[in-house]
């Protein structure tokens, strides 16, 4: 080997030692975080308030955020062990949480057996391996409790909805091992049958593609469902004289094409909303009744599409019409004391030291019980179109 060589190799050396030593410093940076954000649920209120406030202030999801603060009160209460390899920087945030997860049912006195042992074999392992050690030692210092848990977990299947980026979505489903392992062997087996008659598509679209078809009753001789689809896409968009995105509730937008081509799609319901209130629609009732009409409940949910709490990306045709200033405190049934809030976030407003204003429009604060104040702004569907009616310098062409 030329000395060339052993100079560039000493160099990744170094390169690599670095890369180590600084990810022992932000582990050691998330362990102080870690610590503070315990001490903040300590002092900051209830857990559902203190949650709120955090993802407020961090810009992040509440249940990331509750989260989190699960994971800084266990390491600092429970598992002690665990807390000074995270401390010393020995073990990430994320290993901290392989250990941290197993141990959530357990007693006090159990984890801290597991902690104990663990806490010998946090050396190398990767995330996943050191996720399968604590597990194991769970099962041998609560054996009885796996069972239990393990009974009551398949009573909790359950099918959950991700939006991701690109017109995607992920389809997550929580089910007893043998059925998910039956349903993929069935998938692969279909999906391998169409391949050998001469599909084009890949194995993995196969796949997604009959599940796709069996779940939405797709087989031939079906007459197959209509999925509702809220689409919110402008008119001219919708007649292919521009091409501005347009919006899946709770997804967020989507290419033009796609919206065109959802609305042409005969196995979808899908309903369109336009920018602006039509003509005569209505905005208030005043006090006479307590629930919105059904034509003010519109305006509300299609004015701001997802629930007002900022992060949250409930579709606001899934959660509640509720009145900012409470009905029984003199709110009026309006426009302008309305806004879809999900069911956490509306109750988070009756709690102690949490105020929302609201504003014709949709906008409005949030005041947290430690005094910062958020906007809620609805985003606009499209940008707007006076520049194609208006001159670079804002003024009308001449005709």
């Amino acid at each position: 080997m030329s000395n060339y060589e052993d100079a560039a190799l000493n160099g990744l050396a170094d390169v690599l030692s670095r890369i180590h030593e600084r990810a022992v410093r932000v582990a050691q940076l998330e362990a102080e975080q870690a610590a503070d954000v315990a001490l903040f649920a300590a002092t900051g209120g209830s857990a559902r308030s203190v949650a709120a406030e955090l993802a407020l202030e961090l810009s992040m999801t509440e249940r990331r955020a509750g989260a989190d603060i699960a994971l800084a009160q266990a390491l600092t209460a429970r598992l002690p062990a665990t807390f000074a390899a995270f401390r010393r920087g020995e073990i990430d945030g994320f290993k901290a949480r392989m250990v941290f997860e197993p141990t959530i049912a357990l007693s006090d006195e159990m984890a801290g057996q597991v902690d104990a042992i663990v806490a010998t074999r946090l050396a190398g392992k990767n995330p996943s391996s050191l996720r399968a050690a604590v597990n194991r030692v769970v099962q041998k210092v609560d054996a009885e409790g796996y069972e239990r848990r393990s009974r009551a977990r398949r009573r909790d299947r359950n099918v959950c909805l991700i939006h991701q980026d690109e017109t995607m979505s992920t389809l997550l489903c929580d089910l007893p091992v043998e059925q998910a392992s039956a349903i993929y062997t069935s998938l692969d087996h279909q999906a391998r049958k169409l391949r050998r008659g001469g599909e084009a598509r890949t194995l993995e679209q196969l796949r997604a593609d009959v599940l796709v078809d069996r779940l939405l009753n797709r087989s031939p001789g079906d007459s197959g469902v209509k999925p509702v689809v809220y689409l919110y896409v402008d008119l001219l968009t919708l007649a292919g004289l521009n091409e501005d995105p347009a919006e899946l509730s709770g997804c967020g937008t989507v290419p033009a094409w796609l919206a065109r081509e959802l609305a042409a799609d005969s196995n979808a319901v899908w309903r369109r909303i336009i920018t602006e209130p039509d003509t005569g629609q209505v905005l208030s009732v005043g006090r006479t009744r307590y629930r919105p009409p059904a034509a003010l409940a519109d305006l509300v949910q299609a004015r701001d599409r997802v629930c007002q709490h900022p992060g949250c990306h409930r579709p606001s045709q899934y959660s509640d019409i509720d009145h900012t200033r409470d009905f029984a405190q003199g709110g009026h049934t309006a426009e302008d004391n309305l806004g879809p809030r999900c069911r956490r976030h509306h109750r988070l407003k009756d709690e102690p030291g949490w105020f929302i204003t609201s504003t014709p429009g949709g906008e409005g604060t949030i005041t947290t019980p430690t005094g910062q104040v958020y906007a809620t702004t609805p985003p606009p569907l499209h940008e707007s179109r006076a520049s194609d009616v208006a001159g670079g310098d804002g003024r009308e062409e001449a005709a």
